[in-house]
Formats: C-alpha cells, structure tokens, sequence
C-alpha cells in the first residue's frame, strides 16, 4: 500500500572467539549480545532481533526501519561485536581479535571485518524468510545454489509455473579482483550466468532481483578478509537472505538447492575445499579438521517487522543423506591431504608460509 513503511531485515556475523579452538560459541558471549539487542528494542532502536551462532561465528539477525547502510544500525552492531569480545577475551577464547578490524568504527562496519547481507521490501500478507548461515565456507559458497534457486527449474518448478516468476530474475555479481559489478538477467543470459559464477573465487552472487518489478529476492553477505604478512588480521563468515512463496521461490524450492552438499572453499584455515554440510543447530560445531564447512537455516515469518521463528530448517531426516554424503565426500578429500584439489590453489590461500619459503630458497633456484 502507498505510504506504508518498509521493512528492513540486517544479518550481521562476526567471529568473536571461539569456544574451544574455532567449534562454538560461549553461551556468556550471545547472551551479552542477547542483552544489548533487547535493550535497542526497548528504546525502540530496532524492532526486533533474534542472536544465532553457527560454529564460532555470531550472527544478529535485527529488524527495523531505517532501510541498508544506516549508520545507527551499523553501530549498534559494532558495539554490540565489540562488547561480545570483552566477554570473549576474559574467558580467553581463541582469536578473540580475528573478526574485527579493531582500528575501530568509522561509520560503516563494511570492511571492518564483520559480514553484513541487507535488505529493505514492504511486508507482503504473509512473508517467510530463510536466513542461512555458514561457517568454515569462503566466497563463492551461495554461487552454485542461487543459481538453482532463481534459474535452475529442475530445482525451482515455479520458475515456469508461477506467473510472476515467468520473466525471470536478476543476478547481481561482484568481481572480487577487479571491485566490479555487472547484472545479469535470466533465463535470456543464462550462460552468460554461468560464464561467470561458476569461478566461485572471483564473481560472486550479491543480490539477486524479480525481472518482472526488480523486487529484492536474495542478498549475500560477501565473505572478506584482510591479510598482513601472510597472516588473517580480520575476517567473516557468509549468510544469504531469501524471500519465499507468492511471486518467490517456495520455501521446499529454497531448501532444495542445499540438499547437495556442494564443494565450497575454506575449511581448515581457510585454505582447504569441502562439502557444505547442511546440519540443525545443535549439529553446527565443526570439529572434524575443523569441519567440514557447516550450514545452517532459520526460517522466519516476519509480522509487522517482528521476527516470528526461528524454525530450525534443517531438522529434517529428509536432509540425513545430504549429510551422509557430505561425510563421504570429506572421508575422500580428507585422503589427498596436503595436495591439491583438498588444498586451495596457491593463489587463493588465507593463510600461506609459501612466501618465506621462497625467500629461504630464493639462492637455491637454478635456470635450467
């Protein structure tokens, strides 16, 4: 209706410290950020919120009305970060400090180490979302199951029989190298698409968008981090927004694209591939060589900017083989141990002693 307020819906993660190693999260630590929320709330801030974790990661999922980019909303967060790690340095968790650029808030927390996937709608009568969350998993994570989601109608039949979906949808991409962005529309550039997402550590799905009015569908959280002789100073993990049913993917069509743990870059330091693995809340605490890289997914219907949910997405048997097969596929990446294609190529390593390698060897190089 004309003149009523949008929505805004902001997930915001950072790694605070990890409880025990890069597992979980301490529980003193989400209910820090569980009392700064609910205070925001009271002094009307925001309108609601609800505090996830998935491995080591902490994830605020906050409503309000101030629409992306705002500042008020970027520094509550960031002071919301920055108290959750006093808690996590008193109780000396592990790398406290990696999640943050501790120069401090400058006005956006973009670049500063935490990751943040926004979006602004005005409420449809009923709107479900799903806001999923990984841990362990790099850039390019959300590629390969956006692309099933919003152009794939083996996997989302609604793309040609819901009406509203016939024209399609937008794919908005980044260019990691180059600080670029182009749109791509499907089904017409399809493979044009393709072209681009399929190189998972370069052009990167932000946002994707209905063809037919450029309605928000889906917006990501692009996974950045910082690095300084060889070492990660700050970093987060990723989560995607969707929007489902009526003029959207289904929820089932959502979830669909997950049920194949695909590969996805990160894991053991950043620096290894690996299945996704979709798992319930309680199953996010990756402890296999630090994985394999887990996901999980809160479903919400979001009433008048209240946050009604979450409902666990993958406690669901249906996903069981998913898992099953995300073991199987680490059991057999596992095997090639320090070799590629487990280890990332050198170009794309977090973290890398392969530079002072070099220098120690430099004298020892001969031209053949």
């Amino acid at each position: 209706m004309a003149g009523e307020p949008k929505i805004t819906l902001s997930v915001i993660t950072a790694d605070i410290g990890g409880f025990i190693g890069h597992v979980s999260s301490h529980p003193d630590v989400l209910d820090t950020a569980k009392e700064r929320l609910f205070a925001a709330r009271e002094k009307k801030i925001i309108i609601d919120f609800h505090v996830l974790r998935c491995g080591d990661d902490l994830e605020l999922i906050i409503t309000h009305g101030n629409g992306p980019n705002d500042r008020k909303i970027h520094e509550l967060a960031w002071n919301i970060f920055t108290a959750c790690k006093e808690v996590a340095d008193e109780l000396k968790l592990y790398a406290t400090g990696r999640g943050l650029d501790m120069e401090g808030f400058m006005g956006d927390i973009r670049c500063k180490g935490p990751g943040i996937a926004e979006m602004e709608f005005l409420e449809r009568s009923s709107e479900p979302v799903i806001v999923l969350m990984a841990n362990k998993a790099g850039v390019g994570a959300w590629n390969m199951p956006l692309y099933k989601v919003f152009a794939d109608p083996s996997n989302t039949p609604g793309l040609f029989m819901e009406p509203t979906m016939l024209e399609g949808f937008s794919f908005t991409i980044y260019d990691l190298q180059e600080n670029r962005e182009v749109q791509i529309s499907t089904p017409t550039e399809l493979y044009h698409l393709l072209a681009l997402i399929g190189s998972t550590c370069r052009y990167i799905v932000i946002s994707v968008s209905r063809n037919s009015d450029r309605e928000v569908a889906a917006v990501t959280a692009v996974h950045k981090y910082n690095l300084m002789a060889g070492r990660v100073m700050s970093k987060s993990e990723s989560s995607v927004i969707f929007r489902c049913q009526a003029g959207f993917p289904a929820i089932g069509e959502v979830m669909e694209a997950f049920s194949f743990p695909h590969l996805v870059s990160g894991w053991m330091r950043g620096s290894h591939i690996g299945p996704l693995m979709p798992v319930p809340f309680y199953e996010a605490n990756p402890t296999r060589f630090e994985g394999p890289p887990r996901l999980i997914g809160a479903g919400f219907q979001i009433s008048n900017g209240k946050l009604i949910g979450p409902h666990d997405m993958f406690d669901d048997p249906s996903f069981d083989e998913a898992r099953k097969t995300a073991n199987k596929a680490t059991e057999y990446m596992r095997r090639h141990g320090a070799f590629q294609p487990h280890r990332m190529a050198q170009s794309e390593l977090e973290y890398s002693s392969l530079p002072m390698v070099m220098d120690k060897l430099k004298d020892r190089f001969r031209k053949k």
